[in-house]
């Protein structure tokens, strides 16, 4: 697969980004590194036996043969950003899918605040940034990850909300920034999607009930529900489409 397609997922062990790695591991020609916290530390005997470089110093492992790696990468160190991405020899697409939320009302304090818009905005930055000569090279793309509360407030976590609203900033900015790359920027905007992050709100029946009401498609989404819309953004068939937010949360944003 030398001629492959090469796909980072960052956020891509779990959720919307392990979703969007194995859509694009089941295209032909592509090959994907999901990036991100490991399930569990992984021994040198379950290392890749073929996969793309490693960061100095982190575990890696085939969950597709061949087509899917998983290796660890930490957004919150600038250093290991760096590292992972000098590492690859070539880079068509960079998916951004790492995020944390707070729903214990820490993202009020100094300390809560900080860290979620460390992860989600800073570390989309981050990596971007590290991509960009890869990118370049080979007229790439990146698609980040926003939210419906890039567009709403909220209440209750005004930390994510405020790196999601950033998110669709940054998105614009670094799409007008880096067109001259050949690097189109792009972002997803999920709705109400079932992962870990929502599963108890999700299985709170008042709160669930009042989502599902205000959702003309009547339904919770679901991480697969973000794979055909990264991957359109990512293709050629979206070869003109760059600073676009991609909305896609079952009407409940046009409700």
């Amino acid at each position: 697969m030398s001629d492959a397609r090469e796909v980072v997922v960052v956020g891509g062990t779990s959720g919307i980004g392990e979703a969007i790695a194995h859509g694009f591991a089941a295209l032909e020609n592509h090959r994907v590194i999901a990036a991100g916290l490991l399930p569990e530390p992984i021994s040198p005997a379950g290392a890749a036996s073929n996969p793309v470089p490693a960061t100095p110093g982190s575990g890696g492992s085939e969950v597709v043969p061949g087509r899917v790696s998983q290796l660890a990468l930490d957004v919150r160190d600038a250093a290991n950003v760096e590292r992972f991405f000098a590492a690859l020899e070539r880079l068509d697409v960079l998916v951004n899918c790492a995020g944390i939320i707070r729903r214990d009302g820490a993202e009020f304090d100094e300390e809560g605040f900080t860290a979620v818009v460390d992860v989600n905005l800073a570390g989309t930055m981050r990596c971007a940034r590290a991509a960009r000569p890869l990118l370049a090279a080979r007229g790439g793309c990146i698609v980040n990850t926003a939210s419906m509360l890039t567009y709403f407030g909220s209440g209750a976590v005004p930390a994510y909300a405020a790196s999601k609203g950033a998110i669709g900033q940054l998105t614009r900015s670094l799409a007008i920034a880096w067109a001259a790359d050949g690097i189109r920027v792009n972002a997803i905007v999920p709705g109400w999607i079932g992962t870990e992050l929502t599963r108890a709100l999700e299985g709170d029946e008042v709160k669930s009930a009042a989502i599902l009401a205000r959702t003309p498609m009547g339904r919770w989404g679901t991480p697969e529900d973000l794979v055909g819309p990264t991957l359109f953004l990512a293709s050629e068939a979206a070869a003109f489409v760059t600073g676009a937010l991609l909305t896609v949360d079952g009407g409940y944003s046009a409700a």
